[in-house]
């Protein structure tokens, strides 16, 4: 049971633990900004949708109801500016997690193979390289890399943890280069509508990939727009053969997103309004934090997206989790995005007004 976990790295997060242990001693509580998990609630109008369709006995299907691939294929069309978006083209996933870390065991990917993903990234990238026995390559730039090998090509964009974002210039480029040398390009932008100070673009809009979706498939979810990490709702959208295959093999497989959470799902695509709000919420957060951590002597970088800010004191991470944990703040060191991130810290502004405003006070 041992030899598949043995390829994996240490789970990051219960390093952790000590300094979570420090902050949560502090008196007033800890202000937990290591994590970006919602803390706001499920739309009502979601809940309702979840709660009306609670009556489903009977299996659902992995492609989802025609209603749902009707939201998706429609959010595509209006939001990406996706425009040849159709029913093949989209396929409901078990949250994105799911699908980041299987990917390339579903592809058939194996040893000599190359998965190639950003120098800071998420670690789940590298996470799905090993569990298929296939070798993890960084990146600064992907076209600087040698494309022998590689099969398998990661962008995230806005990123995590940076908050960066791929212009659509730069997008274009990329695009050009993976399908000139036969790459597949899996592009994750789960924090796309969480744009600050740029305006993320999809590899599906139509500028980008031309309005073919030939060698690229995008990655989106439903938990920081929508509040639903609860729900495990997410989708991938582009190349119709890959994901026909995609298909085939989650059917074998039974990974079918639950028929309430499908309904779920529709009403969330459909309904702008809730997103603004939330967007509203988060960007009040963003500000207050930013403000006391920079009064506070941190450089924030980047971070013109996404849930997070990327911050330094240009010292080790770890002496800033510590630092900030004597104060009773928990953050994530950047040293679990990779080697790249040994000075940074990332700060989620995912905790509520009541828990911000606790941390600005003790940052000040």
């Amino acid at each position: 049971m041992a030899a598949v976990s043995d390829r994996l790295p240490a789970f990051p997060w219960d390093k952790l633990e000590p300094y979570k242990a420090t902050a949560a001693a502090h008196a007033d509580g800890i202000v937990d900004l290591s994590v970006g998990t919602p803390v706001d609630p499920v739309p009502e109008l979601i809940q309702r949708a979840l709660t009306g369709a609670a009556d489903s006995p009977g299996y659902p299907t992995v492609w989802g109801t025609p209603a749902l691939r009707d939201a998706i294929t429609g959010w595509l069309r209006g939001r990406l500016g996706a425009s040849a978006a159709g029913h093949r083209n989209v396929l409901p996933v078990v949250g994105s997690k799911e699908l980041v870390a299987w990917l390339p065991t579903q592809l058939g990917l194996g040893a000599g193979d190359k998965v190639a993903y950003p120098r800071l990234a998420y670690p789940t990238y590298e996470v799905g390289a090993r569990l298929c026995g296939a070798e993890a390559v960084v990146y600064d730039d992907p076209t600087e890399l040698d494309p022998a090998g590689v099969k398998l090509l990661w962008l995230n964009s806005p990123s995590n943890p940076t908050g960066k974002v791929l212009s659509k210039e730069e997008l274009i480029r990329i695009v050009a280069w993976a399908r000139e040398h036969g790459i597949l390009l899996f592009s994750d932008e789960c924090y796309l509508e969480l744009g600050w100070e740029a305006e993320p673009v999809s590899v599906l809009h139509d500028e980008v990939c031309g309005g073919s979706y030939e060698g690229i498939v995008a990655v989106h979810s439903l938990s920081k727009r929508s509040n639903l990490a609860g729900y495990r709702a997410a989708f991938i959208a582009g190349d119709a053969a890959v994901l026909g295959e995609l298909l085939e093999i989650r059917k074998h497989g039974g990974m079918m997103t639950a028929a309430p959470v499908q309904a779920a799902v529709v009403a969330a695509l459909g309904d702008d309004a809730h997103v603004e709000e939330q967007r509203g919420r988060y960007a009040a957060r963003r500000e207050a934090l930013r403000t006391a951590l920079e009064a506070h002597g941190f450089r924030v970088e980047h971070s013109e997206a996404s849930l997070y800010l990327w911050v330094t004191r240009d010292e080790p991470c770890w002496d800033t989790v510590a630092h900030l944990a004597d104060l009773g703040i928990l953050v994530a060191p950047g040293d679990f995005y990779g080697e790249a991130g040994a000075n940074f810290v990332r700060v989620a502004f995912t905790a509520t007004d009541e828990r911000v405003e606790a941390a600005v006070k003790r940052l000040g």
